[in-house]
């Protein structure tokens, strides 16, 4: 008899396909589950590929055959994994396969509120534009400024090394420093998140969610930084207090902002709106579609080799919690 897998949510068909060579699958092909509907199909499964959804204590308790939850993401934060311990359940990612698609992406986000492009083209579709002036949208170099990166992992050196061609001073803050050949090699320097938030010219932030990273940048850190900056976050929504950012863009206390993830996402705070210096987009950093199918097949793969099948099986490629292996 074949293990039962629950697919959360809708994606490449291939993948589905590969995943009912192995399993019994429940695939939820419409919007995403309310957590009872998604906890009532989670229980009498052996595992599942999940997309963001909330796994705690409760659904794992609800669940006793589970062996793993694949997660198509990097970050985990939606994932209890004391509970997942404490259950003997395995959790897993997908790192490294969209390092160079987010950063391309933070870069772009970047950019556009350096250089106004969101406001200049609502501008040009309102019918406005009627003259060339001298003062028109005028923005903030990015070439031959200073990049600030907050989380130094994969993503944030990938951005690093893409700073070399606009000839960028670079700065990151860590939470420990990276290996001085790293350093060396991005021409980075390693910096207080103060002195950082205070020397920047464009802020990025790369940083995993977590408790002790939420509102890594609030109030205090907003007024830290030049009243030319940027802050652009690519990281997950809660790294930021939203409602500081608001009100530091609608006084000007920074130039602008790039935001791709927002605190209680897919909601957010709608003053956002009612600000012409942000650039809003709806977390799709790692949206391209040869990245979101190698997130979805590392999902898979994680999936099928922690069920024991496939030519890895017993031996998943991206265990968060590696320990529940050996048991």
């Amino acid at each position: 008899m074949k293990k039962k897998v629950l697919v959360a949510r809708p994606t490449f068909p291939d993948v589905i396909e590969r995943l009912q060579q192995y399993f019994d699958v429940d695939v939820n092909r419409g919007d995403v589950l309310p957590q009872e509907e998604f906890a009532r199909r989670l229980a009498d499964k052996d595992g599942a590929f999940t997309a963001g959804e909330s796994v705690g204590d409760k659904e794992l308790a609800g669940a006793p055959n589970l062996k793993v939850v694949s997660n198509m993401a990097v970050g985990y934060n939606n994932f209890d994994m004391h509970a997942f311990d404490a259950h003997g359940v395995l959790g897993t990612n997908t790192p490294n396969v969209l390092n160079e698609t987010t950063a391309d992406f933070g870069w772009a986000l970047m950019m556009a509120a350096a250089r106004r492009v969101t406001e200049s083209e609502h501008f040009l579709r309102a019918g406005k534009w009627e003259k060339w002036s001298f003062d028109s949208f005028l923005g903030t170099d990015v070439y031959g400024s200073t990049l600030g990166v907050i989380g130094m992992g994969r993503i944030g050196q990938a951005l690093a090394r893409r700073a070399a061609g606009f000839n960028m001073r670079v700065m990151y803050h860590n939470r420990s420093r990276v290996a001085q050949e790293i350093e060396r090699e991005l021409n980075a320097e390693y910096a207080s998140k103060e002195d950082l938030l205070r020397r920047a010219d464009h802020v990025v932030l790369v940083v995993p969610y977590s408790k002790e990273s939420h509102h890594t940048i609030g109030a205090p850190e907003l007024a830290l930084m030049k009243p030319t900056a940027t802050l652009t976050n690519i990281a997950r929504g809660g790294i930021v207090d939203d409602a500081a950012l608001i009100a530091a863009l609608r006084d000007k206390r920074i130039a602008a902002a790039g935001v791709d993830v927002f605190e209680g996402e897919p909601k957010f705070n709608p003053d956002f709106l009612l600000l012409d210096n942000v650039v809003l987009t709806p977390h799709i950093a790692s949206a391209t579609e040869a990245t979101r199918r190698a997130m979805a097949n590392l999902t898979a793969d994680n999936l099928i080799a922690a069920l024991g099948e496939g030519p890895r099986a017993g031996n998943p490629p991206n265990p968060i919690n590696p320990d529940v292996l050996k048991k």
